[in-house]
């Protein structure tokens, strides 16, 4: 397969404030089919909020999705999330063939896109 003709797929990153935030934000994700797969990773952040610098676990939730579904996706988030100011950093990367068609189909995008 030509690298050109790759398979496209949305990767996003947010975060949220503890595991069980971050599941069922993840779970609503996968079940309306705006993302195929999410990963959750706890991790410790430092940040300057609010002119204070902060620190604080958290969850990072790094989703996979179809690029074709960025808008719903990201409205979706803001919606359910907990934070007022989500972290929402996003890209489109190419995907292996088989990984591609799978995230379209998970994301009802079909094999074509």
């Amino acid at each position: 397969m030509a690298a050109d003709s790759a398979p496209s797929v949305l990767v996003a990153v947010t975060t949220e404030a503890d595991l069980e935030r971050a599941e069922a934000l993840a779970g609503a994700l996968v079940e309306q089919g705006l993302a195929a797969c999410v990963a959750l990773e706890p991790q410790r952040a430092i940040y300057r909020w609010q002119g204070q610098l902060e620190r604080s676990e958290e969850v990072r939730l790094t989703i996979k999705g179809h690029p074709a579904r960025l808008a719903e996706l990201e409205a979706e988030v803001r919606r359910l999330h907990s934070y007022a100011t989500p972290q929402w950093i996003h890209w489109i990367a190419s995907a292996g063939g088989a990984y591609g068609a799978w995230v379209a189909e998970a994301c009802g995008e079909g094999a074509g896109g």
